[in-house]
């Protein structure tokens, strides 16, 4: 085999492959306007962060889960609030009530009521 094809056979062989993550979800444009004061219904698949209104004391809800368990956390300046709520339970953060519906490992349904 000529010396240019070895070298670059070789050359190939030790080139790095690097997997780039998705980024964290962020809630599709008219959920995110429905989510903002603190009332809407949710279907994910993955983690989703949004706005809400500052009148919560926080200005952004990020929603993840697995199998057991849904994670609601509310962060703003100088606050966050956090809650872990399982399938059919209720549970609130900052004044934005927290309903599951359902769960699974590849898909959550979460209710958001203001309770404020």
């Amino acid at each position: 085999m000529p010396r240019t094809i070895a070298t670059a056979l070789a050359l190939a062989a030790s080139v790095a492959v690097i997997t780039v993550a998705a980024p964290p979800a962020v809630a599709e444009p008219a959920a995110v306007k429905a989510c903002h004061d603190g009332r809407c219904r949710l279907t994910l698949t993955r983690s989703a962060t949004f706005p809400v209104d500052p009148r919560f004391g926080i200005t952004r809800l990020t929603v993840d889960f697995t199998a057991d368990i849904v994670r609601v956390t509310g962060t703003g300046t100088r606050v966050t609030s956090q809650t872990q709520i399982g399938k059919g339970a209720s549970g609130s953060v900052n004044g934005i009530g927290v309903r599951v519906e359902s769960l699974s490992a590849s898909k959550a349904v979460v209710v958001l009521t203001p309770k404020r």
